[in-house]
């Protein structure tokens, strides 16, 4: 890093990873319809090796309460099934010899709240990774200060525009947030 425009740039990047990560874990969870996203990540030990089952099972919604896996190798189904259940996602899979059905059941009001719980804990971890970006991009450039590689004029503007990248994505974080909570809790 020699400059603060340098540094300045790392930081949103990372910013904007943690950002990323925020919405693929609020795909994860489970609202009231079904979602591939759901299901997608879910580890199935295949041949040995964990595998993630949208790499070897094709993942579709016909309805908009069921998931229809269709796995690439038929011999998989049980390891998949099995999976989907060690996944403790809250619902029980039905294999039919040929497919993998998930019924989504409707959630009740409980378990709508545990699920913001964790939307909202998940979002809270992406703010303190937020704001561990800004504290190392604001100690990049109070030694860039310190090493006379900038002015002093230029460590204030840098820290300035550090803040004003944390804030940004803080409010996208609470949007998200906003925005999943209220997914979930419409019944």
């Amino acid at each position: 890093m020699h400059t603060v425009d340098d540094v300045l740039l790392d930081a949103i990047e990372k910013m904007d990873n943690t950002a990323k990560v925020l919405k693929d874990q609020f795909s994860g969870l489970r609202t009231g319809k079904a979602s591939p996203a759901l299901v997608d990540g879910v580890q199935v030990m295949y041949y040995g090796a964990p595998t993630r089952l949208r790499d070897i099972a094709n993942i579709s919604t016909p309805e908009p309460r069921l998931i229809v896996i269709s796995p690439y190798d038929p011999t998989a189904l049980p390891e998949i099934e099995k999976a989907i259940l060690a996944a403790n996602l809250g619902v029980t899979p039905r294999n039919d010899g040929r497919v993998i059905r998930v019924p989504i059941p409707e959630l009740n009001e409980e378990r709508r709240k545990e699920i913001v719980k964790v939307a909202k804990r998940q979002s809270e971890e992406s703010r303190i990774a937020v704001r561990n970006v800004r504290r190392d991009a604001n100690e990049m450039v109070k030694a860039l200060q310190k090493d006379g590689k900038i002015t002093e004029d230029e460590r204030d503007r840098g820290l300035d525009e550090v803040q004003k990248a944390t804030d940004t994505h803080i409010a996208k974080i609470d949007s998200e947030l906003k925005h999943k909570e209220a997914e979930v809790m419409a019944v």
